[in-house]
């Protein structure tokens, strides 16, 4: 009940526009043929900032158990590219939010959201969206 209520605040008070923001990323690259993995990876984040509490951000191959195109030898130079030109200023972006929430105690919540976006946002090529299930902690995917 807790995950739900702190997810609809999230959403008023700026996950949903920071959701649609990335998809709106996603679009824009995914109009390449070259951008499609960036695409992949924006609209993963866009999910993780839709509804971030209760989920966690992992590489696809520690669910899967097998390496695929992201996170093999292209999936690490993506994450260069993408470090290089995105990345670094997006988790800047996160910080400095993050930090703004934790100055009030009420945005506490909301603050360890933003750190949680960090990784992510610097290597999102080969993650994954997971829920943390109730049920030994066992993630669950979400696409």
């Amino acid at each position: 009940m807790l995950r739900l209520i702190l997810n609809a605040l999230w959403l008023i008070f700026g996950g949903l526009q920071l959701a649609l923001g990335w998809w709106l990323a996603a679009l824009i690259f995914g109009i390449s043929i070259i951008g499609i993995p960036w695409a992949r990876a924006a609209f993963n984040i866009g999910l993780y900032t839709l509804w971030p509490f209760g989920s966690e951000a992992v590489r696809r191959n520690s669910i899967t158990g097998q390496g695929d195109f992201g996170t093999g030898l292209f999936g690490m130079v993506g994450n260069i590219f993408w470090l290089i030109f995105a990345g670094w200023w997006l988790a800047i972006g996160h910080l400095v939010v993050g930090i703004l929430f934790a100055i009030t105690i009420i945005g506490l919540p909301f603050a360890f959201v933003h750190w949680k976006l960090i990784p992510i946002t610097l290597f999102p090529i080969g993650m994954m969206i997971v829920g943390r299930s109730n049920y030994g902690g066992s993630y669950q995917p979400r696409l």
